[in-house]
């Protein structure tokens, strides 16, 4: 397989897909909630854009499990959108694993990717109104 081929989806934008059984329950929870209202929809699809990626909210009959995350934005400052979301009503998920522990909703994750140039991250999750598990990330240089 030559090179064009065995990399033809590199060049790709890659967009999220979250499952909701309730579309109208999830727009009212990324609008009142998160503050997002979608930039475009389909009978059945919601479509958002942060950052200039995409994703799309869908009607499913369906659910996640929620056992990971499924999507994540990556933020300047962890506090600031964790405080801000949870005095919109947002919970954030207390984890206590092997190296993982949230302490004031927040985690220390250590390592990360060479490429993004960070020694580590820090991390906060939470769930939307269909169970998804959604994630807020901060680099830690």
């Amino acid at each position: 397989m030559n090179a064009d081929h065995r990399n033809i989806l590199t060049r790709s934008r890659v967009a999220t897909r979250l499952p909701a059984q309730d579309l109208d329950r999830a727009r009212r929870f990324y609008s009142e909630t998160l503050g997002l209202d979608p930039v475009d929809e389909r009978p059945g699809g919601l479509l958002y854009r942060c950052g200039g990626v995409d994703f799309v909210v869908f009607r499913s009959t369906g659910a996640s499990s929620g056992a990971f995350t499924q999507m994540a934005w990556e933020v300047d400052d962890i506090e600031t959108v964790v405080a801000e979301l949870r005095r919109r009503g947002v919970a954030f998920e207390d984890v206590d694993a092997p190296g993982l522990r949230t302490r004031g909703g927040i985690a220390e994750v250590e390592g990360n990717y060479p490429s993004k140039g960070a020694r580590g991250e820090r991390g906060a999750w939470f769930r939307d109104s269909e169970g998804n598990l959604l994630g807020i990330g901060e680099l830690v240089m």
